[in-house]
C-alpha cells in the first residue's frame, strides 16, 4: 500500500561546536550548515527513499524555507498535495547544537507547524483511505495528533507514534488508538512517571503503556539496540554497530525503517531490524534527511546482520 506522514516541516540550522557551552557562556563552534529537517519530513524521506509510496500532510510558511522544504520533498517523489502553504506565518525551524561526540541538543520553533487545526484533519482524511500506515509526532499542535489518529483507526489504518518532543502529560483517551509507539529512554520516562535505568525498568515502562492501550511499544535504546513488546512477546534488539558522526536524525530514522518495513507486510522482528539498520546508517552522516539510506544500502547491510 502506502504510508501517510502527518506532522512537522522544519528547516534545521545546525552548528557543531567542541562541547555544549554553559550558561552565559560564548564558545566558538566549527562548522555551521542549514537543512531541512523537521520529525515529520524526516520520517517521509526516511519511508520514500526505503521505496515506499509516501504522501505528506502538513504546514509550511509563505517564506523561502517554505519553497525550499516543499521542493525537497518533492525531489524525493513524495506526495504533497496535503501540504497547506501557510502566507502569513514562518515556516518552522530547528536550531540544533551538535557535538563532536555526535551528541545533540536541540530547539524547535513550530511557526506554522503550530497552526495546524482541523482543516488539516480534513486534508488527510482524503489521503487515509490510499494508505496502510498513519505516522505521527508530537511537534505539531496534540489536539490535532488525536484528531488524525481517530480518524485513521476509524477508517481501518494503523496508526504509529513517535511522542517526540514528549509531553509531560499525553492524554490517556489517545493512547487505545495507538497501535505501535516509538519513544527513546528519555520519552519513555516521561509517558510513565519513572526512570529508565535497566532493563527491568525498560521492561516495565513498556508494560505500563501496553496497559494504557497501545498495541506493540517500541523503546529506542540508540547505540544499545531497542527493546519491544507485544501482549504475547517481548525482547531486545541488538544494535548495529557504526562509526557515528552525528545523531540528528536517527530516532526519524529507526520510525521511517520500521514503517516501510511493516508496509512491505514484514514481521515485526524483521521491521525492528530495518529500524535498527536505518536509525544507525543516519548516524554516520550529517544530518537527518542528507543522512537517511536508501533501500539499496539498507538490504545491504541486511545481508550481514
Amino acid at each position: 500500500m502506502s504510508i501517510v506522514i502527518f506532522g512537522s516541516i522544519n528547516m534545521d540550522m545546525i552548528a557543531q561546536t567542541p562541547r555544549f557551552p554553559q550558561p552565559g557562556e560564548t564558545v566558538i563552534g566549527n562548522h555551521f550548515i542549514t537543512l531541512p529537517g523537521g520529525k515529520g519530513a524526516n520520517q517521509a524521506v526516511a519511508t520514500a527513499k526505503l521505496g515506499r509510496l509516501t504522501y505528506f500532510v502538513g504546514r509550511v510558511g509563505g517564506d523561502s524555507f517554505g519553497r525550499e522544504l516543499l521542493q525537497r520533498l518533492e525531489t524525493f517523489n513524495i506526495n504533497t498535495q496535503g501540504v497547506f502553504i501557510e502566507q502569513k506565518s514562518s515556516s518552522g525551524v530547528a536550531m540544533i547544537n551538535v557535538e563532536t561526540s555526535g551528541e545533540n541538543t536541540i530547539i524547535v520553533i513550530p511557526g506554522a507547524n503550530g497552526n495546524i487545526d482541523e482543516t488539516d484533519i480534513t486534508r488527510l482524511q482524503t489521503i487515509l483511505p490510499k494508505t496502510s500506515l498513519l505516522l505521527l509526532q508530537l511537534e505539531i499542535p496534540l489536539k490535532a495528533v488525536e484528531m488524525a489518529a481517530r480518524e485513521a483507526k476509524k477508517l481501518g489504518g494503523s496508526v504509529m507514534l513517535d511522542p517526540a518532543p514528549a509531553p509531560d502529560n499525553l492524554p490517556d483517551e489517545l493512547y487505545p488508538f495507538i497501535d505501535i509507539i516509538t519513544p527513546n529512554q528519555t520519552e519513555a520516562a516521561k509517558l510513565v512517571g519513572f526512570a529508565l535505568k535497566d532493563s527491568e525498568t525498560i521492561k516495565k515502562a513498556a508494560h505500563t503503556l501496553l496497559q494504557k492501550g497501545v498495541k506493540i511499544v517500541i523503546i529506542k535504546l540508540g547505540e544499545k539496540g531497542a527493546f519491544y513488546a507485544t501482549e504475547n512477546e517481548q525482547g531486545f534488539v541488538n544494535p548495529v554497530t557504526v562509526k557515528t558522526i552525528d545523531t540528528v536524525g536517527a530516532g526519524d530514522g529507526f520510525n521511517g525503517g520500521v514503517a516501510a518495513a511493516l508496509d512491505r507486510g514484514l514481521s515485526l522482528r524483521e521491521a525492528l531490524k530495518w529500524g535498527t539498520i536505518v536509525g544507525a546508517l543516519t548516524t554516520t552522516k550529517e544530518g537527518a534527511q542528507t543522512a537517511l539510506p536508501d533501500l539499496e544500502t539498507v538490504q545491504q547491510l541486511l545481508i550481514n546482520n
